[in-house]
């Protein structure tokens, strides 16, 4: 992909700092090995905590006997259930919160399951806390682990989500009448009468399997009270600090002013740090309780059984086509598995539904989305959020539909796409929001177009008519997909002038690799009017923007930028009607370029930004003010986005599959993206390869497996893998550009694009290069023992 490619926003001056592919300000702080992460903050007299987790999927706890522990050496308390009982269930209240339309419209089942700090009556999954030992060191507290002596009564054990819908399965929480978390169904059309004059009809089973984010940084978070001010302060790797505050001052019982939490640097969060944890609860209420600072960091195999899960899904689907291939009708029976707890109510089953019919044109649609709960660790958001899950299923059904019907993948997919004349394109279903759900921009047919090209079709059908070579088969395959990008409800961003003439830009949403530092300088530049090495930003900190919401789904780019571009604008203009009355000149007589303010007229005066913030009677005094003219060079902005910006792409694959080892060796792989207007395209590549590194992750490696009785099999790296460089290949990347309407800058979120379609895309390749034994994909991860095995099914039948 050429990095001077990208245009700049409309209405860009030629000096425009968006659309350059300017290197990240953070990376050499961080690569010099000065990065700043929690474990990095030392707090004078600190003590360690260490959780002592359920060794049981489900048991009753008879006892729990603490008296060894408090007596080990260094251990400052150990607590239970018991000892926290006072403080109030854990509830990710916003997560779960359903949005009045939704809510009006589709009627859908929401079941709240509140999660104790700590177990005190029975555990639900492998890895729930039960105890909290709090030492003078890690090594200690590990110690007094051991010593804590927890009686269980083991109860029966249900993993499987279709199982746990049966009348007989176990009951997880015995105030709820089943194991149903959420339920939602949605319907378009005549579902039914189309599926009945229907040419063509496909039914399958597809199966999502459950993954971990597994970020370089574990969890982690330390809390502080401070001695004079009593005022509490808390350093964590969350995604969401503002969300953590709240959460935090209700537990506790404090006004949220008095809490002040920052988001650290983050070695990845991935959606696995979005959420709320009872960790983030107790190791605040630790450090008041005990006023001391406590810390409190993850271990690898905690973070592998013990931090969410995500992505398993079951999806019977099936799909309606006329005698040319255009569809006609979608149904689709969708089951997740949500572990042992609601944690995010509808997000991840929503975006699910709201996300299966993707580029394509579907008159008529039948969806039901149950979210189940099970003896497993909780599941919730991972990059992509339900997206990698619909698409799989989706793109998986065409890719049969095609072999039906004896015509090419990727020419059943061209003749079903929406075209960019009918945009903006109404579904007819309804969006997360609760509003009919439209896709605002995009030209799916040339991302298919340039995919095709790309992959070399003609040639790779050409190689693979010559048959395969030493048993290795060549097969290709295609996935599309869009993304709904800017969840609101909204992001604040604060511009201060200092009068040094440096430019303090405060947004809320944190960054854990995005590069924030330099996107968002980029924009707050462009706004301004200023160089960009003057500007200063802060994420993530709750002292510096009082309201925020975090950097999830897609969402910081849009709302966080568009809220930095407004306070640009808004701050520009103080700026020029200041330096108008400090010049005697009339505003619109004067430009603001580089930080300096000059009269348009040539040879006429000008006055920097640092000699108007800083200029004063005195120095060290403020400039006097008549109260209708302030002085302060500030603005604070809340952006609320009208709308998603609907992202979309288009990846093609070329693999080899060896039958006689099962190895999957991926030759070529096209990706071509449109995320609208690009900030800085050297960063937007690298969010798009990471993406589509933990796609090819979930497509070929990594499976968190759970035995009948509960017990996770791949707690370490050693069974658990997770693809290095070695295994990602270098990748053809292309893009368009369909500004979105949405919002001032055109842009649509691309964190998670990547992610969405490495499933799909290698699944049907591995089908394709399978062909001739009659294999079906219809799960992952494609292992070698699974293409094997997959192989020898397919002989058998």
């Amino acid at each position: 992909m050429s990095h001077d490619s990208h245009p700049a926003p409309q209405n860009a001056g030629s000096g425009s700092w968006i659309g350059r592919s300017v290197p990240r300000v953070e990376d050499d702080r961080l690569l010099r090995g000065n990065g700043r992460y929690v474990d990095d903050i030392a707090l004078p007299g600190a003590v360690e905590a260490a959780f002592l987790r359920s060794p049981h999927a489900h048991a009753r706890i008879e006892s729990v006997d603490t008296s060894a522990a408090l007596a080990a050496p260094g251990v400052v308390a150990v607590w239970t259930g018991d000892d926290v009982a006072d403080l109030p269930a854990m509830l990710n209240k916003e997560e779960l919160r359903t949005p009045p339309g939704l809510a009006e419209l589709l009627d859908p089942v929401v079941r709240m399951t509140p999660m104790p700090l700590l177990a005190r009556d029975k555990v639900l999954y492998v890895g729930q806390p039960v105890a909290v030992v709090l030492a003078e060191n890690r090594y200690l507290a590990e110690d007094a682990l051991e010593l804590v002596d927890v009686r269980y009564a083991p109860l029966p054990v249900v993993v499987d989500p279709e199982h746990a819908l049966t009348p007989d399965a176990p009951l997880l929480h015995e105030d709820l009448q089943d194991n149903t978390a959420v339920a939602v169904a949605t319907r378009t059309g005549d579902p039914e009468a189309a599926f009945s004059g229907a040419h063509t009809v496909v039914s399958e089973q597809f199966e999502a399997h459950r993954y971990v984010a597994s970020p370089i940084e574990t969890r982690a978070i330390s809390a502080q009270v401070d001695p004079y001010s009593g005022r509490l302060t808390v350093w964590s790797g969350t995604q969401t600090p503002h969300r953590l505050r709240e959460a935090i001052a209700h537990t506790l019982g404090l006004d949220p002013a008095a809490v002040r939490v920052i988001a650290a640097d983050v070695g990845g969060g991935f959606g696995q740090k979005g959420i709320l944890y009872v960790e983030e609860l107790l190791i605040p209420h630790a450090a008041r309780h005990l006023g001391r600072p406590v810390l409190w960091r993850e271990d690898r195999n905690e973070n592998l059984i013990a931090s969410s899960h995500a992505r398993e899904q079951v999806h019977r689907i099936e799909l309606a086509a006329d005698a040319d291939g255009h569809l006609v009708a979608v149904r689709d029976r969708i089951t997740v598995n949500f572990g042992a707890y609601n944690m995010t109510g509808l997000v991840v089953p929503y975006n699910s539904l709201c996300h299966l019919l993707g580029p394509y044109r579907v008159p008529n649609v039948d969806i039901d989305v149950t979210g189940v709960l099970t003896n497993t660790t909780f599941a919730t958001p991972y990059r992509g959020a339900g997206r990698p899950e619909a698409v799989f299923a989706m793109e998986r059904a065409m890719d049969r539909l095609a072999a039906k019907l004896g015509i090419e993948p990727e020419e059943l997919r061209a003749r079903n796409l929406v075209r960019p004349d009918e945009m903006p394109y109404a579904t007819g279903l309804v969006d997360r929001s609760g509003k009919p759900q439209s896709y605002d921009s995009g030209d799916f047919p040339e991302l298919l177009r340039r995919a095709v090209a790309r992959a070399g079709v003609e040639q790779v059908r050409a190689r693979q008519r010559e048959g395969a070579r030493d048993g290795k088969h060549l097969g290709i395959g295609f996935a599309m997909y869009i993304e709904a990008t800017g969840l609101g409800p909204f992001e604040t961003a604060r511009i201060d002038i200092a009068p040094s003439g440096r430019v303090r830009l405060a947004i809320g949403a944190p960054s854990q690799g995005q590069g924030h530092r330099t996107s968002m300088a980029q924009i707050a530049a462009d706004a301004i009017g200023v160089p960009l090495d003057v500007i200063d930003v802060v994420g993530g900190d709750t002292e510096a923007t009082p309201f925020g919401v975090g950097t999830i789904a897609s969402r910081a780019l849009v709302n966080a930028g568009n809220a930095t571009h407004r306070a640009g604008r808004l701050v520009r203009e103080k700026i020029v009607e200041a330096a108008a009355r400090r010049l005697g000149i009339p505003a619109d007589q004067l430009d603001l370029s580089d930080g300096v303010v000059a009269a348009k007229e040539p040879g006429g005066p000008s006055i920097t930004l640092a000699e108007l913030a800083g200029r004063a009677p005195l120095p060290g005094t403020p400039e006097p003010t008549d109260g209708r003219h302030g002085t302060e060079l500030s603005e604070t902005v809340h952006f609320r986005p009208p709308g998603f910006a609907v992202a979309s792409g288009a990846h093609a694959a070329v693999v080899e599959v060896d039958e006689h080892t099962g190895e999957v060796q991926i030759l070529h792989y096209v990706v071509v993206h449109d995320a609208g207007n690009i900030v800085n395209p050297m960063i937007a590549e690298g969010q798009v390869t990471g993406g589509i590194a933990q796609g090819i992750g979930g497509a070929l490696y990594e499976e968190m497996i759970y035995g009948p009785d509960g017990q996770p099999r791949t707690g370490t790296y050693m069974d658990y893998l997770v693809p290095t460089s070695s295994e990602i290949p270098d990748l053809d990347m292309d893009e368009i550009f369909t500004p979105s309407p949405m919002n001032d800058l055109g842009v649509k979120g691309l964190g998670e694009g990547g992610a969405i379609a490495p499933q799909a895309v290698l699944a049907g390749a591995v089908e394709n290069a399978l062909r001739s034994f009659g294999v079906v994909v219809r799960r992952g991860p494609l292992s070698p023992s699974r293409v094997r095995d997959l192989i020898r099914t397919a002989a058998r039948t």
